[in-house]
């Protein structure tokens, strides 16, 4: 891996103008593994400005032609996954075989989509009583925006670029800067693939400076955010005078709603992926799980000696389970969370520590966790309220469907949720009543790219994800078209 990583401009790699850094470390570690730019306001115009200059070029460009570049990305990704893997695991701590198995490939998944979807699209047309014809038309909205988090970090870089590409957009993007190791190897294979001059610009930096002044910057119309709650707020406030368009995909505190009469056994095991995957930080892991009472005290049971026999252990181990937190800064923060459910009067069944001894030499220093599950917690206490992004559940039990979906609803969040029942009445029943932008029902993250990803409440606003996307960075135009008539005029 690279010693330093660098802003990608107009298709060259280029120092911060500040000539400021920051340190890259490794979360299992606790080593400094690369330095970054600590990009501002400046690096920001020269990023939006070379965006600008390549707009007419790229929006212009036939889509086919926009679709093979994207395409051939793609395969450049998969090519390169190896590396691109074992990067992800040093930035983030997580299982290597996490990021080989699932954040890599559903990058190269995420330009292949859109690389097919704008190949593949439709026009409105409406024919207005046999006087007119209107049609619609989309077209790119010019400079836009795109702010990733920390915790799939090439997984939602992508999500949110290759939709805005696709779409004909230049793109100024910023990848969290705990975390951005894959978006700078990514800027080299854009070279390789042939993407154009300031089609993509890739910033490092903290989101205070450098995403304030993506968001603030004239001349971008769009801002697309993934990350925390409060910094989607700060960034409506900022965007909303400037008249932007905005898609928010902001936190979670997903419900778990486990029904006496559902399969357990694929419950509990998908359960206890749902809480624990990617050290629990995920927006859409299911933090709240809520079991009908007749099932509860044997859900538990089961739920706890599944979960502990998860491995915390070092991320290049294939059989680890958990791996580091993103940060020791994090693992306090969830620490503080479980001692708080302790203080709630929370029964903490299994973990609420980090490892009694350091999975080995190499991590000595890591940021690791054991998987934490609590009971006796009531669901309106702050443990259960407020968004821990760690590998910590809550399990309650509930007496019947009104009130699981009492305590379903009972958050500020409204992300996803899992529902878990044979009996399909209910499940339906269920599902329209539970306020989310996701329900799953006896499953849990089986994604269908064509589908709006989102979330209700606090948890955001817009969509994400197949023609969501692709209307979000694109502006409709409607053309209105009278048909004439042979007898209104003489023909020459």
């Amino acid at each position: 891996m690279p010693d330093s990583i660098l802003n990608f401009l107009d298709n060259d790699f280029r120092e911060p103008r500040s000539r400021a850094w920051l340190d890259d470390t490794n979360p299992a570690t606790g080593e400094s593994i690369a330095r970054l730019p600590d990009s501002g306001a400046e690096d920001v115009d020269d990023a939006v400005r070379a965006a600008h200059a390549a707009f007419p070029g790229w929006s212009s460009t036939p889509a086919e032609q926009r679709s093979k570049i994207l395409l051939r990305l793609a395969d450049l990704i998969e090519q390169n996954l190896d590396a691109l893997a074992l990067a992800e695991c040093h930035d983030t701590g997580k299982p290597l075989s996490l990021c080989t198995r699932v954040d890599i490939p559903r990058a190269a998944s995420n330009f292949r989509f859109f690389a097919h979807a704008i190949t593949t699209t439709r026009s409105e047309f409406h024919d207005t009583d046999g006087v007119a014809i209107n049609y619609t038309l989309r077209r790119p909205l010019g400079v836009v925006g795109a702010i990733s988090p920390w915790n799939l970090p090439l997984y939602l870089f992508t999500w949110k670029i290759a939709p805005a590409l696709a779409t004909g957009n230049c793109v100024v993007a910023k990848p969290s800067e705990v975390t951005p190791m894959t978006a700078f190897l990514l800027a080299k294979l854009c070279v390789e693939a042939g993407l154009p001059r300031g089609a993509l610009n890739i910033l490092h930096g903290r989101g205070a400076t450098c995403g304030g002044a993506i968001v603030e910057h004239p001349l971008i119309k769009a801002i697309t955010f993934t990350g925390g709650t409060t910094t989607g707020e700060t960034i409506a406030r900022s965007a909303a005078p400037r008249f932007k368009k905005l898609s928010l995909e902001l936190g979670g505190k997903n419900p778990n709603l486990v029904f006496a009469d559902a399969d357990m056994d694929d419950a509990i095991e998908t359960s206890v992926r749902a809480a624990f995957t990617n050290q629990g930080q995920i927006c859409l892991c299911g933090s709240r799980v809520f079991v009908e009472r007749p099932a509860y005290d044997a859900f538990v049971e089961r739920f706890v000696e599944r979960a502990s026999r998860l491995k915390v252990g070092d991320p290049l181990d294939p059989g680890t389970d958990i791996g580091s937190l993103v940060s020791r800064e994090h693992r306090e923060k969830v620490a503080r969370y479980v001692d708080l459910a302790r203080e709630e009067g929370g029964e903490i069944l299994l973990g609420g520590r980090p490892p009694a001894q350091p999975v080995n030499d190499r991590c000595a220093r890591g940021a690791f966790y054991e998987p934490t599950v609590i009971t006796g917690l009531s669901p309106r206490c702050r443990v259960q309220q407020e968004e821990i992004f760690g590998p910590v559940v809550t399990i309650t039990p509930f007496d019947d469907e009104a009130q699981a979906i009492e305590f379903a609803n009972c958050t500020p969040y409204g992300l996803a949720s899992t529902v878990w029942t044979r009996d399909l009445s209910r499940a339906h029943r269920v599902a329209a009543r539970i306020e989310a932008g996701i329900v799953w029902v006896n499953c849990w993250m089986l994604r269908d790219l064509r589908t709006p990803f989102g979330g209700v409440k606090h948890s955001g606003v817009g969509r994400e994800g197949g023609d969501e996307a692709l209307r979000f960075f694109t502006e409709p135009k409607n053309v209105c078209v009278k048909i004439g008539h042979e007898a209104q005029g003489t023909r020459q």
